[in-house]
């Protein structure tokens, strides 16, 4: 069996009406980038991927389509009209290669005026092996119908309306019947290929702690905002409350907005998270993995330098090439504090490892910073390089690791050899100069040889893959 095709992967994606697009169909390889003028769509590409991913991965959908601004309501084309019943929706869907060939999952979204998923197909094998319907608009569930070709062909019992019936299939699906294995089997490779991808979007402003109100990593005040709630034992507590942006989680006390946290590249060993986050959460497993926006990279870095030289050393070559000066090695060091006040914000109700009490920094004795080695020119902080600079390193970081670094849910049950990361990284090129950029993307060559790393990229310039080999570009709005 080709090794390649067991692993599953999303070769295709579909948006029928989806946005901006209508009756748009991708294909998808190893190497994927997406070009084109302002307003072309690329972005709009990228949620529709990651959409289908939280649902694979057990999201309700309203989590799920809250990573478009604006939520379900912004991913109905601006064309569509109400029907009498004032109900107005998306369609998408993709393909998922693997040891069972191509399976096809599509669905039908209600957006307005309530919320739900009104129909899912999923096909392959010759067979329609699963079907659901809005029969009772009453009702917050679905009729579903699977394959079963036992002493009944088909078997049909109610779903949540909310939920992606593909993944909970295993839960409803005893395996008794031939049809029945084939049905589990199928909706296997699509659930293990959806929950196997990871949005990174590194931010430099937050990879340098410098998000506006509350309490920088280092243990200063970045603002003149008061924390609110338990300060916890995180670095960086941003006040009390829910983790506000998707896939980001408060650290301490929680996050105090929006924006989620702010970490910087000075980390702790093992950072513990707290309050509650929105979208693919993030929990004590999560110590030392790195999240999408890329602010805890110090303590991540910490870890992977330990775990494995030779990707360590792979890393530190890239950051060479991309980096303007000597660089001779990358790694965290102890973290030393001064004991000055950025602003004059309070942390309130316990002050935990690197918050501020009573205007004094707390340093966090756990607490470590990412320097660059520039060799006669000792020792420089990562966070003084420029943005670029620091996007690219987070990237090469992602590139070269896997799930058991990166804050993400792949199925554990699955062996990592049967598995494939795809990693979705819209403006991959952002803040880079052509250089940069080329050399981000012959990273990810190099690595997507290897058969464990897909990846699927917005770029500006799409020139920076020409004579790359494997590397697929797709332009948009032509």
């Amino acid at each position: 069996m080709d090794t390649d095709s067991a692993r599953p992967a999303v070769t295709e994606l579909r948006l029928s009406a989806f946005k901006s697009h209508r009756g748009v169909t991708l294909p998808l390889g190893p190497l994927t980038l997406l070009s084109g003028d302002s307003g072309s769509g690329k972005s709009s590409v990228l949620q529709a991927y990651e959409i289908l991913a939280r649902l694979g991965s057990g999201d309700p959908l309203e989590r799920a389509v809250g990573v478009v601004a604006g939520g379900a309501s912004a991913c109905v084309p601006a064309s569509a009209r109400p029907d009498d019943q004032g109900r107005r929706g998306f369609r998408l869907g993709c393909t998922v290669d693997g040891s069972m060939g191509p399976i096809h999952l599509d669905l039908a979204v209600q957006a307005e005026p309530e919320l739900r998923i009104v129909g899912e197909r999923l096909t392959g094998c010759g067979e329609t092996l699963l079907t659901t319907a809005l029969t009772d608009p009453t009702r917050s569930a679905v009729q579903a119908a699977w394959h079963t070709a036992g002493a009944t062909p088909v078997t049909r019992a109610p779903l949540p309306d909310d939920r992606l019936a593909t993944s909970l299939l295993p839960l409803r699906v005893a395996g008794k019947t031939e049809g029945q294995r084939l049905v589990l089997a199928a909706a296997e490779q699509v659930v293990v290929a959806l929950r196997s991808a990871f949005v990174c979007d590194p931010r430099p402003e937050a990879m340098r702690g410098q998000a506006a109100g509350g309490v920088a990593p280092d243990g200063r005040t970045a603002g003149g905002a008061s924390g609110g709630g338990g300060a916890g034992r995180g670095t960086g507590a941003r006040g009390g409350g829910r983790g506000g942006g998707p896939g980001r989680s408060g650290k301490g006390g929680g996050t105090g907005g929006p924006g989620g946290p702010t970490a910087g590249p000075l980390g702790r060993k093992g950072i513990r998270n707290g309050g509650e986050a929105s979208g693919w959460g993030h929990d004590e497993r999560d110590e030392g993995r790195l999240r999408s926006s890329c602010e805890n990279l110090a303590a991540v870095l910490e870890r992977t330098s330990r775990e494995c030289a030779r990707r360590h050393a792979i890393l530190v070559a890239a950051v060479r090439d991309a980096c303007n000066g000597p660089v001779d090695g990358l790694r965290a060091v102890p973290w030393q504090p001064d004991a000055t006040t950025a602003g004059d914000a309070v942390a309130v109700g316990g002050a935990g490892d690197g918050a501020v009490a009573g205007g004094q920094a707390v340093p966090d004795p756990q607490a470590v910073r990412t320097v660059l080695d520039r060799g006669a020119l000792g020792e420089m902080p990562v966070e003084q390089l420029g943005d670029g600079e620091l996007r690219f390193l987070a990237l090469a970081l992602v590139l070269l690791t896997g799930p058991g670094v990166l804050a993400m849910d792949p199925v554990g049950e699955i062996p990592s050899a049967l598995q494939q990361m795809t990693v979705m990284a819209d403006g991959m090129d952002r803040c880079m100069d052509r250089q940069q950029a080329r050399e981000l993307v012959s990273l990810a060559v190099r690595m997507a040889e290897r058969g464990h790393v897909r990846l699927l990229g917005t770029v500006r310039d799409p020139s920076v893959a020409e004579g790359l080999p494997g590397v697929q570009v797709l332009h948009l709005g032509v």
